[in-house]
């Protein structure tokens, strides 16, 4: 290499796409911490606090809860993985882009693998999946609980119980729902979830909090055949996260301190108030976007709060106007996936940017892209039903 990379100094921006989101400065703070051995008693202490903050905002007991030291899609594998061996029935219900990885994950597993699709922002209501299940009696079903593709809902909250009526395992993508809509794994008697650690927890990307019920542990112990990836065998792995905290692989020291630190800040604030904080952003987002004259691809009554899936207006470039937003503004939204490539834009506001500030500095940015492109939009007029729907 002939010449050196100046110092890492990039351009500050204001992530609000599907994720990553901005980590709350409390978790870049304690990702300074000085390392610590992967089995040092101190960090061990500090895995036990993790684990059971974990539990806490995923509302479980379950003892089999722990982050996988890599990112989301890391969980939706161990997830898959642990619970199928080849041949065993399975049944995915997809409601867009992460439904299809879903599906692919699990195909690669040797399961004999139905798939029941939705048109992309729909979702499936309960009669549905007691009727897929009935005809299929799979081991596993697997759901997407939030679609960041569409930015539909899932409503979850019944489909364990109806799941255990045929004797079949929930394995549920709570990528982009922990930490900012309820999630409660014991109640909704969900058997293996999975999330991410840069949404709803304000921390980087890098950990993928994952919770496996006795029901799972119990299918887990008695598989006929080897887990078919080493790192992510939980019939290994589990002994470091359990009191045995025998050696499997070494740690992110760093980013577990982060995660640590974002679920502090989940607790502190309370389950319930974040989740109206969420809420409360949404609908002035929501009431700013639709001032602009965006229209939303989910229905108001499966619609995700903290990713907001919106249609690009007929005439509006989708990469020159996300451009533009970047350049002029230093916001980031995501574009669409799949079916609405080029027809879409996502915007999130999750963990630390649900915040009022990043509501109108986006609706801001927006109008002024918008009006650029010829959209005729009431000036002030997206801001304007924000604040009105805050002061409401």
């Amino acid at each position: 290499m002939t010449t050196l990379p100046g110092q890492l100094n990039p351009t500050p921006r204001l992530l609000l796409g599907p994720g990553p989101s901005d980590a709350h400065p409390r978790v870049l703070s304690v990702m300074s911490t000085p390392l610590l051995g992967h089995l040092d008693p101190q960090f061990l202490e500090i895995m036990t606090e993790t684990q059971t903050m974990l539990r806490e905002v995923y509302q479980t007991k379950n003892q089999l809860t722990f982050p996988v030291s890599a990112t989301g899609m890391a969980g939706m594998e161990t997830c898959f993985v642990n619970l199928i061996e080849p041949g065993d029935p399975v049944v995915v219900c997809s409601i867009g882009y992460f439904g299809t990885r879903m599906i692919d994950v699990a195909g690669r597993t040797g399961a004999k693998l139905t798939v029941k699709e939705k048109p992309w922002g729909q979702v499936f209501d309960l009669n549905e999946l007691r009727d897929i299940l009935k005809e299929t009696r799979p081991k596993v079903l697997g759901l997407v609980h939030a679609e960041t593709s569409t930015g539909a809902l899932q409503d979850i909250s019944q489909v364990g119980k109806l799941c255990h009526e045929f004797g079949t395992l929930l394995i549920t993508d709570c990528v982009t729902t922990l930490g900012c809509t309820p999630v409660k794994l014991d109640e909704w008697e969900v058997d293996a979830a999975f999330s991410c650690s840069q949404k709803g927890l304000s921390c980087p990307p890098g950990m993928s909090p994952i919770s496996f019920s006795p029901r799972a542990v119990d299918a887990l112990k008695n598989r006929k055949t080897k887990v078919q990836s080493w790192y992510l065998d939980l019939t290994s792995i589990q002994s470091y996260w359990s009191g045995d905290r025998a050696y499997h692989h070494t740690a992110p020291i760093t980013m577990v301190y982060a995660l640590r630190e974002g679920l502090r800040l989940v607790l502190e604030e309370g389950l319930e108030a974040r989740y109206a904080r969420h809420l409360r952003n949404h609908g002035a987002l929501k009431a700013g976007l639709e001032a602009l004259g965006l229209e939303y691809i989910a229905a108001e009554s499966c619609r995700l709060p903290q990713v907001n899936a919106v249609k690009i207006p007929a005439g509006v470039d989708d990469v020159a106007g996300r451009k533009q937003l970047l350049n002029e503004f230093g916001i980031e939204i995501g574009g669409g996936l799949g079916d609405f490539k080029g027809k879409a834009w996502r915007i999130g506001i999750m963990g630390y940017n649900s915040r009022s500030i990043c509501v109108l500095s986006v609706l801001a940015a927006l109008e002024h892209v918008l009006r650029g492109a010829g959209v005729k939009v009431t000036p002030g007029s997206g801001v304007a039903a924000a604040e009105l729907a805050y002061s409401a």
